[in-house]
């Protein structure tokens, strides 16, 4: 592949270095100067009532009066050969009836034959030094063209083969690697459009803005003695020249603000993208039902220890992660990728483990007395842990780096779709304060303190869905997770915001104080009842993981119409 993208670049290089020669030419030629015409011109004789009788003959005086369309002239692009013969055709059928009809009656006169050979003889070689005149005139603009040609040929192959050189599976098969040609074809040709319309705008506004000089020059010579009429030509030409900058720069702008966009976009059909994306929902529910059907599919034990993180996926990374590979896809095409993608984010584990323990038993002895004694036995425990790699971190091993840095791209902007899956990516209000400072009152209880400390680390720290430390910023429940575990006030393994909920106790809202878990539902479609987690830090504030952590009052409207319930940290 090397090779090949190293002669390609020596071809492309080749390529531009003759369409600049072509350029060069056709440029130099574009533009020449008539021939002026010296011709002479006779003097009338004098009138013999002048002072005597001019006897001389008439003298030929040479002038030097160019005629008017001895001028520089912009040598315009020949016709075309088609076009030139059809402009030509009735001339050349006249002609051909009038040769004709001389035929016919040159039999009868020799003379008449001699003549007609003759100026048969002549016609034939005007035309063949006409054809070679024109063609000699079509001669740079058809060499200029053949570079163009070979040219564009070169940046095709060229980009073909650095992409393949990158990306070695977009060339696994020959209908992609047809494909991925024509796209890079269709991306020149469009970019050759853009151009030339460009260049278009820029020629209209430069002819505009010489007219105006022309008129305003033109105006000033003969209204000189008029300053007030040449201020007002002045601001006149001022005006124009500045819009025509102006629509200069618009025209850059919009062209550039439009790449950027088609650049960021998602380039897939919104119902296609959604399709994908319930296709993922689809093997998330399989496992959840796998999971909720452990008791009956592993029954015998004694316990069942869950250890699960969230099941559930940001769209907007899976979209992002498909676009920056793929481009463009369909949901029957992507099926091998989503299975690759979800083996790699969700790992099930199950691990038996047999503890022994003891019970108190009541024994008699042979006398009849009864007696306690402890007697051991096995105890079956079955550990079911999930494990949830967010799609971000997924991606970064899966990419190269120029797709991860895509990928960031398209995830940033949402792919210019924010709205594709709907609002349910706007977990929580927009409301945010970042400086919030909690009252001194509020500090008095040191297992709070402890937390709030190790919450306020990471005030500004992105929402990512199911991230559960600093390296990878967190979620709701996984920040809630950390900041208990990180200052020692309790030990709650990492799991959703219904599993932070299960191992708290229920209080009512009167009763809550700084260092209580609140609870929200409804904020988007969750799989328990529970959707969103916060720490409640007293006065009506809390401090969670929004988009970005930070404080947020739960007396808003929209906090009050989510809330669910209040909790204790169980000792």
């Amino acid at each position: 592949m090397e090779d090949k993208l190293n002669k390609s670049r020596l071809k492309l290089e080749k390529a531009e270095l003759e369409r600049d020669k072509a350029l060069e030419k056709g440029l130099k030629n574009k533009k020449q100067l008539k021939m002026q015409r010296k011709f002479y011109e006779k003097e009338k004789p004098k009138s013999k009532l002048d002072f005597g009788e001019n006897k001389s003959k008439p003298s030929d005086k040479l002038t030097d009066k160019p005629k008017s369309s001895d001028s520089l002239v912009d040598i315009v692009k020949p016709q075309s050969t088609m076009v030139r013969k059809f402009k030509n055709a009735p001339q050349k059928a006249v002609a051909s009836n009038i040769h004709k009809e001389i035929s016919e009656s040159e039999d009868d006169n020799v003379g008449v034959k001699a003549t007609h050979g003759s100026e048969q003889s002549a016609e034939f070689m005007g035309r063949k030094l006409k054809s070679a005149y024109e063609h000699q005139k079509l001669k740079p603009y058809k060499t200029l063209a053949k570079a163009e040609k070979k040219l564009q040929k070169s940046q095709v192959n060229y980009t073909y083969n650095r992409a393949m050189a990158e990306n070695p599976q977009l060339g696994s098969s020959p209908f992609s690697k047809w494909h991925q040609k024509q796209n890079i074809k269709k991306q020149y040709a469009n970019a050759r459009k853009a151009g030339t319309a460009t260049r278009n705008t820029a020629t209209t506004i430069k002819d505009i803005v010489k007219k105006g000089v022309d008129t305003v020059a033109a105006i000033a010579a003969n209204t000189v003695k008029n300053p007030r009429i040449l201020i007002i030509c002045g601001c006149f030409l001022l005006i124009i020249i500045i819009c025509g900058a102006l629509f200069s720069s618009c025209s850059v702008m919009l062209q550039g603000g439009f790449n950027s966009i088609v650049g960021t976009s998602y380039n897939s059909e919104d119902e296609d993208i959604v399709e994908v994306d319930n296709d993922y929902k689809n093997l998330e529910k399989e496992l959840k039902d796998k999971i909720d059907n452990i008791e009956s599919d592993y029954p015998g034990y004694d316990e069942y220890r869950y250890n699960l993180d969230e099941i559930g996926h940001n769209a907007h990374e899976l979209a992002s992660y498909l676009t920056a590979l793929l481009k463009y896809y369909k949901p029957n095409e992507v099926q091998g990728e989503l299975q690759q993608i979800f083996d790699l984010q969700y790992k099930l584990k199950l691990e038996r483990v047999v503890e022994i323990r003891y019970r108190t038993k009541t024994r008699t002895d042979s006398e009849g007395n009864s007696y306690k004694v402890k007697v051991p036995y096995k105890y079956y425990i079955l550990k079911i842990t999930l494990i949830n790699t967010p799609i971000n971190n997924v991606a970064e091993d899966l990419l190269t780096a120029e797709q991860f840095e895509l990928f960031r791209v398209y995830l940033e902007t949402k792919g210019n779709k924010p709205n594709v899956f709907g609002d349910k990516y706007s977990e929580t209000d927009s409301n945010q304060d970042l400086g919030y400072q909690v009252p001194a009152h509020n500090l008095t209880d040191e297992e709070f303190g402890k937390m709030l400390k190790e919450a306020e680390k990471y005030i500004g720290y992105p929402y990512v869905w199911g991230g559960s430390s600093p390296s990878t910023s967190f979620d709701c429940s996984g920040f809630v997770c950390w900041v208990i575990n990180q200052s020692g006030v309790g030990n709650i393994p990492r799991t959703t915001a219904t599993g932070i909920y299960n191992q708290t106790t229920p209080i009512p809202k009167s009763e809550a104080k700084p260092g209580d878990i609140i609870f929200f539902e409804g904020t988007y479609d969750s799989a328990g009842a529970v959707s969103h987690v916060g720490i409640y830090v007293g006065d009506g504030m809390m401090i969670h993981c929004g988009n970005p952590i930070g404080y947020a009052n739960v007396n808003s409207g929209y906090w009050q119409d989510h809330f669910y319930a209040y909790g204790r940290i169980q000792p």
